[in-house]
C-alpha cells in the first residue's frame, strides 16, 4: 500500500514539475508575448517623432496596413508627410517559419529594391528603430533564458534574455542580446533593453498604452526607443487604428510600392 502511495506521489511530483517547467519555459513565454499583439489584419495612421540629443524633433506621418495570407503576414507602409519622405514605401512579408522579406521604394530614385538581411539591423528612416523592429521577430532566431523577475508599472514581469542563435541572426539584428520585461499575467511586453556587439547597453524600448482589439489581442498606441549611447530618441504614436483591412493580396506586392 505504501509503495502504491509512493508511486502516486512520485507521479504527481513529476506532473507538477513538468507543468511548472512548461509554464516557465522562456521560449514559450516569448512566443506568447509576440502572439499577444499579433494582428492578422489592420490599418492605421502613425506619427514617427525623431528627436536628437538636444530635443530637436522631426515628425513623419505614415499609413500602415497588414493582412495575413496563408502562412505569411504582409505589411505595407507608406509615408505621407513631410515632402522629403512623401511616397517612400516599405513592404514586409513576415513568415511564420523562415526569415522575413522586405522591399523599399524611394521616390527620388523611382526604384524598388529589396532590403538584404544585413540591412535589417540598420536604422529605420533615420530613427532609432531598426528595419527589423518593423516586423514580428522570428522566435527561432534566438535562444532564451529567464534571468529574474521584476515589477514594471505595478505588474509582475518575467525578465527574459534572448541571444541570437546564429551568426546570421546576430548580423541581421545588429545586437548581441536583448532583455525583455514580459507581464506574467497577460504576456504584454513593457520594456526591452538592447546590447551592442561589445555587450554595452545600446538602446531601451518602452511600449505602452496597450488597448484591447478584436479577437482578444492587444495593440500598443505608443512605443519609444531611446539610444543610451548618443541620447537620441524616437517615438511611434498611433493616431488612428482599425483592426481590419480590405486591401487585396495583389496590393501587397513589390510592384505596387510606387502607386
Amino acid at each position: 500500500m505504501k509503495s502504491i502511495k509512493l508511486i502516486v506521489s512520485s507521479l504527481l511530483i513529476i506532473l507538477l514539475s513538468t507543468q511548472i517547467s512548461s509554464a516557465q519555459n522562456p521560449r514559450e513565454i516569448s512566443k506568447k508575448s509576440a502572439d499577444a499583439i499579433a494582428l492578422g489584419s489592420m490599418e492605421m495612421t502613425t506619427t514617427l517623432k525623431i528627436m536628437d540629443a538636444k530635443g530637436n524633433t522631426r515628425s513623419r506621418t505614415l499609413n500602415m496596413a497588414s493582412r495575413k495570407f496563408g502562412d505569411v503576414t504582409k505589411m505595407m507602409m507608406k509615408f505621407t508627410d513631410p515632402a522629403d519622405v512623401k511616397g517612400t514605401s516599405i513592404l514586409i512579408y513576415d513568415y511564420e517559419d523562415r526569415a522575413d522579406e522586405m522591399w523599399i521604394y524611394m521616390p527620388a530614385l523611382k526604384k524598388t529594391r529589396r532590403v538584404v538581411s544585413n540591412e535589417k539591423g540598420k536604422n529605420f528612416m533615420g530613427s532609432e528603430f531598426t528595419n527589423a523592429d518593423m516586423s514580428k521577430p522570428n522566435i527561432d532566431d534566438f535562444e532564451y533564458k529567464i534571468i529574474s523577475s521584476e515589477t514594471i508599472n505595478g505588474k509582475a514581469c518575467h525578465v527574459i534574455e534572448a541571444t541570437p542563435a546564429s551568426k546570421e541572426s546576430l548580423n541581421s539584428n545588429g545586437f548581441s542580446r536583448k532583455v525583455s520585461y514580459i507581464d506574467k499575467e497577460n504576456y504584454l511586453c513593457y520594456k526591452i533593453e538592447y546590447y551592442d556587439l561589445k555587450g554595452r547597453h545600446l538602446k531601451t524600448q518602452i511600449i505602452g498604452d496597450y488597448r484591447a482589439v478584436e479577437g482578444g489581442n492587444f495593440f500598443y498606441y505608443e512605443m519609444e526607443m531611446k539610444n543610451e549611447q548618443n541620447g537620441r530618441k524616437s517615438v511611434l504614436v498611433t493616431d488612428k487604428f482599425k483592426a481590419q483591412s480590405q486591401m487585396s493580396e495583389a496590393q501587397f506586392s513589390p510592384s505596387n510600392l510606387d502607386k
